[in-house]
């Protein structure tokens, strides 16, 4: 009778905090947690009703609004242009990051003229997987990229967000008209890192040979962009690069939505990358599409139920001869 009591009264625990804890988040004082998981419902898209179910768009956006970082280069700060010179070597090296949540894996990569872009030859019926884009090119390592808005959401990766830049050439624009100013992710022809929001006709003055559309910018001159909450986008597996003013360039990737690693904040990736000597970084896709490859094999645990997503673009790492 006791044990029959003991699990009734479980039972009612468990059904009382499930019923609660959703009031208590979107309601509670808990502002942080507040954010981080209005944040994670908004910005995946296909679960927003979750918190639409309990707020008006008008909180949703005053919540996430104050989180978000604030990007520099779109106030008309002018990205400070580096010289590192050509003394950098073909060192790769691989770092295991680890909090009390979230696993990932920074790679550093010491001659930033071997990242190059590459990109799916299915676009626009198909992305392919990170793996696969490398080993056709012969990249020693890769990172998944830009982001994609196939049509029905159906997670082709075959409909690049933003633009393509390979060899200094437009290989992809989808708005067409160079002047537009968009999110970037890009390298010059002298390996400098080039992040915020900038037009293609701009990246053409800058030298830039290798690059794609993303963001947000993350660290711009040396100083973070997200200085409130948490950068707005809730918890989830995290892609995103740097570069330190030596001109050795930070890859890193963290894992998500598994037991061992549940993901991790915008502003997580940007201490991250702080921490390890970025002057520049920026957001890259992220979620199922995270992924990083390295001497044959995927190294990372990405989220996708098939082990890796369909991607339009990453960045490679290249050969020094190919370079």
């Amino acid at each position: 009778m006791k044990l029959k009591s003991v699990c009734i009264f479980l039972a009612f625990e468990l059904l009382f905090t499930l019923i609660t804890a959703p009031f208590i988040i979107f309601y509670g004082p808990f502002e942080n947690i507040k954010r981080t998981v209005v944040g994670a419902s908004w910005n995946t898209l296909r679960h927003q009703y979750i918190a639409k179910f309990f707020l008006s768009e008008k909180a949703i956006d005053r919540i996430l609004r104050s989180s978000y970082a604030v990007d520099p280069t779109a106030n008309g700060e002018v990205v400070e242009m580096l010289n590192f010179g050509d003394n950098n070597d073909d060192r790769i090296e691989i770092y295991n990051i680890e909090s009390a949540y979230f696993k990932g894996k920074l790679m550093v990569v010491s001659d930033p003229a071997r990242i190059v872009v590459g990109y799916s030859d299915k676009m626009p019926e198909t992305g392919e997987t990170t793996s696969a884009i490398a080993k056709r090119n012969g990249a020693v390592a890769a990172i998944n990229a830009g982001g994609f808005m196939d049509q029905g959401w159906v997670g082709t990766g075959g409909a690049p967000m933003g633009f393509i830049i390979h060899e200094g050439k437009v290989v992809y624009n989808q708005f067409e008209d160079e002047t537009i100013r968009q999110d970037t992710v890009a390298f010059t022809d002298k390996g400098m890192l080039i992040v915020g929001c900038h037009s293609i006709e701009r990246l053409k003055e800058l030298g830039v040979k290798e690059g794609v559309s993303f963001g947000p910018p993350l660290i711009v001159n040396g100083k973070p962009t997200i200085t409130k909450g948490d950068g707005g986008w809730g918890i989830a597996p995290r892609t995103a690069i740097g570069q330190r003013r030596n001109g050795e360039v930070l890859l890193l990737v963290i894992d998500g939505r598994n037991l061992n690693s549940f993901g991790a904040t915008l502003k997580e990736v940007q201490d991250i990358l702080l921490e390890y000597g970025a002057v520049n970084a920026a957001n890259l896709d992220g979620g199922s599409s995270t992924t990083m490859y390295f001497n044959g094999r995927v190294i990372n645990s990405p989220s996708d139920k098939l082990g890796e997503r369909a991607v339009p673009t990453v960045f490679m790492v290249v050969p020094r001869e190919e370079r």
